[in-house]
């Protein structure tokens, strides 16, 4: 038997994390720690408890300059304010401890979070909540009862709670189900967020915290229509169906909530919830925004909620994919005109499934239908002003004319929506809210954000209900409520923002995503004015410019951005995507002859790399490969069938399949010259393109017409 080792003499070895910082080497910092930093925590330690609150209360209030913070962080201030500072008998200087931990996670990054996660931080948070529930709770004496200080000190250390418990949610997964799962914690929760002991500012700061915690976690959900204690949901449930900020925020928990417990239109939850019972209250929250009260001297809170309330419309309008993909509708797919020709089976099925899959507030471009981000460009059409302004009966006439048009007389528009519920409240009551605040004065960066905010919501309804398949009549009642109104999306969106000739990118991308789904569903029928595909043609140079001077600083290894060169992974994101996109929507017949003309011709263009007006196809390109890939696919989709006009009058007219041919060796080349693993998606990709392309050109040589 191996020996016991001897237990060596440590003798009075201090604590490793309490052991002597090195002071800093920069002589500022050096005196700035002796004049202010060592002081103030040797006060804090100090056995006086006058000197150790009002220490307390100096370090929160000089933990916010960062150079302060930093000396703070060296000298252990943490470990301080978790063992000495929130177990002190003075509830000041409690009040202190937390706003000082309160500040370092807000201005330090995830790291710090996790640090103080795993030195259990959330022990003594218990210990606090359950504290001040005891305090809320009591009869004797009743907290109503206690001194106006007293209660703003318990007020003070909740509201530095509710900001370290978000924090900490967002830092990592492990947290977030830490958090959950405590369940004093979320008994605080609910009864800030239940009843009305607390403060209009308290309230919301609850409501934000649960907004936070609630989203994709299902414990939450559970626990929160599980809860006897308070019945939160019931009382949030009915606080949503009221108006102002309380009912916004009450909207954003139980969205998450509904989400979470998959509550949709098809398997609604108690009483048919679901996101339908929400909408009205956002839109009416959004009806009361105006560029006077967007911009009005201390409309901050004002502005937030409605950022908050266009934030959930947004999220709604992406999650109803869920709710039409488990309600078995199909999403949609380039159509095959001939069974002899199935390259679109393989590449475009699968570039279907990945847009349905997406979210769709963030990304974009996805290789012939992902467009998931936010915007596009177009001009207006004033002659169909009856779709604009009329009332509900007028607007019922419309969609029935439509439907009459398209499937002989089926479908009576959003009336018959009553299968899907949220679907009918987007396009009646949210839909005119977001088009009315999308082209709202921007004058300010208030309603620059709401604005852009609005864009983001329309864009995700819109990729949304883009995915769908339409042809043969499916989903016809779905498309006569949609169809006046992605009309109504680019006369009153789109083309006002086109017209302006903005020089921000940012928001030309937005509408220019916007624009491509909403054409997509019109398919050849968008309300253009004949000249609006020339203005993103003019947006497409103009990005491909911004392209060339970002990867020109991009070489400068100074000027390198993680974030910009993160983005540069995904060529599918980039506004010359989406307007290749945009382009050949416009140009599906029956859109007119000259308008595809014009963008059969540019998209020929793009394949040779040359300049505009010319088709000449060399063994080279410059154009990027995800904006070759795409110009493909639009091209396919344009011409695959030979029975419209635009295939006799202009592919073979203009001799498109001598030019696409020739650049068949040009595609192999690309598609070989990228490496797979750096550019794994952009490869399979452009192989996808190349088998297609080979399939099409061999289609169209079959039915080339007599």
């Amino acid at each position: 038997m191996g020996k016991a080792r001897r237990s060596r003499a440590r003798g009075s070895r201090t604590d490793p994390i309490a052991k002597p910082v090195k002071p800093p080497s920069d002589p500022e910092l050096a005196k700035l720690r002796e004049s202010k930093i060592l002081p103030v925590l040797k006060d804090l330690q100090s056995p006086d408890a006058k000197s150790r609150t009002a220490a307390a209360g100096a370090i929160a209030n000089i933990v916010q300059d960062a150079k302060c913070r930093k000396l703070l962080l060296r000298e252990q201030v943490v470990h301080i304010v978790l063992t000495e500072t929130l177990t002190d008998n003075s509830i000041d200087s409690r009040a202190a401890g937390w706003e000082i931990l309160k500040v370092l996670a807000q201005e330090e990054e995830a790291d710090f979070c996790v640090h103080l996660y795993r030195l259990d931080v959330l022990t003594a948070i218990e210990h606090a909540a359950k504290a001040i529930l005891e305090t809320l709770t009591a009869t004797e004496p009743a907290f109503s009862k206690l001194l106006k200080a007293q209660q703003r000190l318990v007020w003070d250390i909740t509201s530095s709670l509710l900001t370290l418990l978000g924090l900490l949610a967002l830092a990592r997964e492990e947290v977030l189900k830490a958090i959950v799962g405590n369940q004093t914690v979320l008994r605080l929760l609910f009864r800030l967020a239940a009843t009305d002991i607390a403060p209009q500012d308290m309230f919301e700061e609850a409501l934000a915290c649960l907004m936070t915690l609630s989203e994709d976690n299902l414990q939450l959900g559970q626990a929160m229509t599980n809860d006897q204690e308070t019945q939160c949901y019931d009382v949030l449930l009915k606080l949503a169906t009221g108006t102002g900020p309380r009912a916004v925020l009450s909207c954003g928990v139980l969205h998450n909530v509904f989400a979470s417990l998959q509550w949709l239109d098809h398997s609604p939850g108690k009483d048919g919830a679901c996101d339908a019972v929400l909408i009205p209250s956002l839109a009416r929250a959004l009806e009361q925004v105006t560029p006077s009260t967007a911009t009005a001297n201390g409309s901050s809170s004002h502005a937030e909620i409605t950022q908050i309330a266009l934030e959930i419309l947004a999220s709604i309008g992406t999650d109803f994919q869920e709710t039409l993909v488990k309600g078995n509708r199909a999403p949609s797919g380039p159509a095959k005109t001939d069974e002899e020709w199935n390259g679109f089976g393989d590449a475009g099925a699968d570039a279907d499934a990945d847009a349905m899959d997406v979210d769709q507030g963030s990304d974009a471009g996805e290789e012939e239908e992902e467009g998931e981000d936010d915007e596009e460009e177009d001009e207006e059409e004033d002659e169909e002003e009856e779709e604009e302004e009329g009332d509900d009966d007028s607007v019922n006439s419309d969609i029935e004319a439509d439907m009459d048009r398209v499937t002989g007389g089926e479908g009576s528009g959003a009336g018959d929506l009553d299968d899907l519920p949220t679907l009918r409240e987007l396009i009646q009551t949210a839909v005119p809210q977001l088009i009315r605040l999308s082209d709202i004065p921007v004058d300010s960066e208030k309603t620059l954000a709401i604005q852009s905010h609005s864009l983001s919501a329309l864009n995700n309804i819109a990729w949304t209900i883009s995915c769908l398949e339409f042809g043969s009549g499916e989903n016809a009642h779905i498309f006569g409520a949609w169809h006046p109104t992605a009309k109504k999306i680019w006369r009153k969106t789109i083309a006002p923002i086109l017209d302006a000739d903005s020089a921000d990118l940012k928001l030309a991308t937005q509408v220019t995503s916007l624009a491509w789904a909403v054409a997509r569903t019109l398919n050849g029928e968008t309300p253009a004015d004949g000249n609006q595909h020339r203005k993103f043609m003019s947006l497409y140079h103009a990005a491909s410019k911004n392209q060339t001077q970002q990867q020109q600083q991009q070489q400068q290894p100074e000027q390198k951005n993680p974030e910009e060169d993160e983005e540069a992974q995904d060529p599918f994101r980039g506004l010359g995507v989406k307007c290749i996109g945009v382009l050949g929507s416009l140009a599906r017949d029956p859109a007119p002859l000259e308008t595809n003309r014009d963008v059969g011709v540019f998209l020929m263009t793009l394949l040779s790399g040359g300049a505009e007006g010319t088709t000449t196809t060399t063994t080279t390109t410059t154009t990027p490969p995800a904006d070759i890939v795409e110009a493909l696919n639009q091209l396919f989709d344009m011409y695959g069938d030979e029975t419209v006009a635009c295939d006799r009058e202009v592919f073979w007219k203009d001799g498109f399949l001598k030019h696409l041919e020739d650049f068949v060796p040009t595609m192999k080349a690309l598609a070989k010259g990228i490496d797979k693993r750096a550019q794994g998606e952009l490869r399979t990709r452009a192989d996808e393109a190349l088998v297609n392309l080979g399939r099409f050109v061999q289609y169209k040589k079959k039915h080339a017409p007599e």
